[in-house]
């Protein structure tokens, strides 16, 4: 099993004792899946992803990557679980006036010694790789550009470039479709998910647009006020539960809300996909 989570809760990031981002999720995903994670905004999907990547740490509850509990491991030894990693925010952290190719192997980084990282800042060590990632996004020609001369959706795919050079065992995505066009949108799902068929890699990405969530993953976990609202199969997720799952979602889940949970259980079973 890549993650396994147990009655797991983590707080926002900066808010001391204060609310919780995630709380008591039971979630497993083994090497090879392929899970969307969908509901509105603030329902913890970011703060999901960066736990997974070992990024935030959990306030309760258990989590198993790649069968060991990171948090119980040294500095170093969780560093080199991260080697196995590959978290991709939506707005990938490439510095300006770096040069794409250089943006883009630095998903190289974890397998360098300090003295490979070093030379490639001033002659990238293996720029056929990078230019084989770009041009699988049409990016080929901007291999030497300067990463402040690309537009936000170039940006969106040189992080994905980076991710594709990265060798990683977990692919974490968040929101990659945000300044895409949908022709575009659907190209870098498409590479994306192959890629990670290609390396039976685990592959989680919160996406907002829930029409290619229910069109190309096989299992989707809807989320909303940092619960697992369901967790199905994609032919188990039903128009109901869609809008119960988006129906007034700045209102917190409570007693209140008891017809809309009810809309969640409409229509077929709901199974976990692992």
């Amino acid at each position: 099993m890549v993650f396994s989570l147990d009655k797991l809760s983590v707080r926002h990031q900066g808010a001391g004792n204060a609310a919780y981002a995630l709380r008591e999720l039971d979630l497993s995903i083994a090497a090879g899946e392929q899970v969307a994670l969908i509901g509105p905004s603030g329902a913890g999907k970011t703060t999901l992803l960066h736990t997974l990547a070992c990024a935030h740490r959990p306030d309760s509850g258990a989590l198993e990557v790649f069968g060991v509990a990171p948090w119980q491991q040294s500095e170093k030894q969780r560093h080199a679980l991260r080697r196995r990693l590959f978290l991709a925010p939506q707005t990938p952290p490439l510095p300006p006036r770096q040069r794409v190719v250089t943006a883009v192997l630095a998903g190289r980084l974890p397998h360098w010694s300090l003295t490979q990282a070093i030379v490639s800042l001033f002659r990238p060590a293996e720029p056929q790789l990078a230019f084989e990632a770009l041009a699988r996004f049409h990016l080929q020609d901007k291999l030497y550009a300067r990463v402040d001369r690309l537009s936000g959706g170039e940006r969106q795919r040189c992080g994905m470039a980076r991710l594709l050079v990265s060798g990683a065992e977990a692919l974490l995505v968040d929101e990659p479709l945000s300044a895409l066009d949908p022709a575009l949108a659907l190209q870098m799902l498409t590479v994306l998910q192959q890629e990670a068929r290609s390396r039976n890699a685990a592959m989680v990405c919160s996406l907002h647009q829930v029409d290619l969530a229910r069109q190309l993953f096989p299992r989707i976990i809807g989320l909303r006020d940092g619960r697992i609202v369901f967790d199905a199969a994609r032919e188990n997720v039903t128009d109901a539960m869609i809008a119960a799952l988006y129906r007034h979602a700045t209102t917190p889940l409570h007693a209140a809300d008891e017809t809309e949970d009810r809309a969640l259980q409409q229509g077929p079973t709901i199974t976990r996909c692992f």
